[in-house]
């Protein structure tokens, strides 16, 4: 199947047509007018728009959004444990069916421009696997429009509640392909044991391992290296990703290099959801992490769900909090975002795809890249971000899966 995009510009550069073969770029050419294709080739007209790969939402929670039904009052109380009770509490009173729900939210995603997703299935003794069916459900209808990684995910810990390991183990024997831990010390306080079963599982059933950490300062270390002994001693190079992680670079400077040195070398990925005020003061620099080489990803975490009132399935409005919380005003540092939200994930769902090589790398539109792109209105790629226009076509796999925010 051969699929030719005529009048874009990829990463906002000279006016071109890009030819696509069995799902992938063969050709970038020069744009040459309304030159004659043959009879088997799609045409999809680019008007001059500019052509980026599409986005990769590597946190997101399916399972627990409210995209879509009324907008609902915030009832969560602080701390981890207490948001899981509310969220518990109310999942399943919701106006629609919780399948409705996340296949409403996927496919929203998708006409936004996303085609890769990293998605989390809490799995507990209270919801068991019913919220994880629901995601695999939903990937396996989408199939076609958006590739879905799972998450299994245990939200209220492995250790609090007697039955989540082997409701955890159920998961990933089911399909789920991506093994999650928490808050090893704040949640479980035991973070060995914690970690244990989390690196365990994800060996006997060869799977990467995602790790939600919300703990602050030199706790968050702490845990960090503790995961840091573990990627080194058992081989799990490339395998480990950390999300949120919003304090590991608020405790010296010293730490915060070395913590980015080791990252490099084991190739621990990170995972951010561009957090406000709270967060964003402690990060580890997104500069220092791209001059190491580490991959970084970007995802919209719950969308108004019961944690929270924010995310609305368009992460072209993530793109731009994430540069906008970290202060960024020069075009390269704005257009690298993107870059983080897009190619940047795909190589933490594939640790073997292109990855970032500093903050002025451009990767994903090339001649042998994967035809999984965007396009979308704008004057210059760093304008795009700030003004979030809605003139886009997805394409996956080659094939052009939404038109202007219409999912096909």
């Amino acid at each position: 199947m051969n699929t030719l995009i005529r009048a874009v510009r990829p990463w906002g550069q000279a006016l071109s047509d890009v030819l696509i073969t069995d799902g992938k770029i063969t050709g970038v050419e020069p744009h040459a007018g309304a030159r004659a294709v043959p009879g088997d080739t799609t045409v999809v007209e680019g008007r001059g728009r500019l052509l980026v790969p599409s986005f990769s939402d590597v946190h997101v929670h399916l399972d627990s959004t409210r995209i879509g039904l009324p907008f609902r009052q915030h009832t969560g109380g602080p701390g981890v444990w207490t948001m899981m009770m509310n969220d518990r509490q109310n999942w399943r009173n919701a106006e629609v069916p919780l399948q409705e729900r996340v296949n409403n939210t996927l496919g929203r995603m998708i006409a936004r421009g996303t085609t890769r997703v990293r998605s989390y299935a809490q799995i507990d003794v209270d919801c068991r696997l019913e919220r994880f069916d629901a995601v695999m459900a939903a990937k396996e209808q989408f199939k076609g429009q958006a590739d879905v990684d799972i998450i299994a995910f245990p939200q209220a810990g492995l250790l609090l509640e007697d039955g989540t390991v082997p409701l955890m183990d159920q998961a990933l024997k089911a399909g789920a392909n991506v093994m999650g831990g928490i808050d090893p010390c704040s949640l479980d306080r035991d973070p060995a044991r914690h970690l244990d079963i989390v690196f365990g599982l994800a060996e006997k059933y060869q799977v990467p391992i995602d790790i939600h950490l919300h703990e602050p300062g030199e706790l968050g270390v702490f845990s960090t290296d503790l995961v840091i002994e573990r990627t080194r001693a058992l081989g799990m190079q490339g395998k480990v990703t950390m999300s949120h992680a919003y304090q590991l670079g608020s405790v010296s400077e010293a730490t915060t290099r070395r913590l980015i040195d080791e990252f490099a070398e084991l190739d621990i990925s990170m995972a951010s959801v561009a957090p406000g005020s709270a967060g964003v003061a402690g990060q580890l620099p997104i500069p220092l992490l791209a001059e190491a080489g580490v991959r970084m990803g970007l995802g919209e975490d719950g969308q108004r769900d019961y944690w929270s009132p924010y995310g609305n399935t368009d992460m072209l409005d993530r793109t731009w909090q994430l540069a906008f919380t970290h202060g960024f005003r020069k075009d390269e540092l704005i257009e690298h975002c993107l870059a983080i939200a897009t190619v940047g994930g795909a190589s933490i769902l594939d640790p073997s795809a292109t990855r970032l090589k500093g903050t002025a790398h451009r990767p994903g539109v090339e001649v042998g890249d994967p035809a999984e792109l965007l396009l979308l209105d704008g004057e210059t790629v760093a304008s795009a971000v700030m003004d979030r226009g809605t003139d886009r076509t997805v394409i996956h796999r080659g094939k052009v899966v939404a038109e202007q925010l219409e999912l096909i």
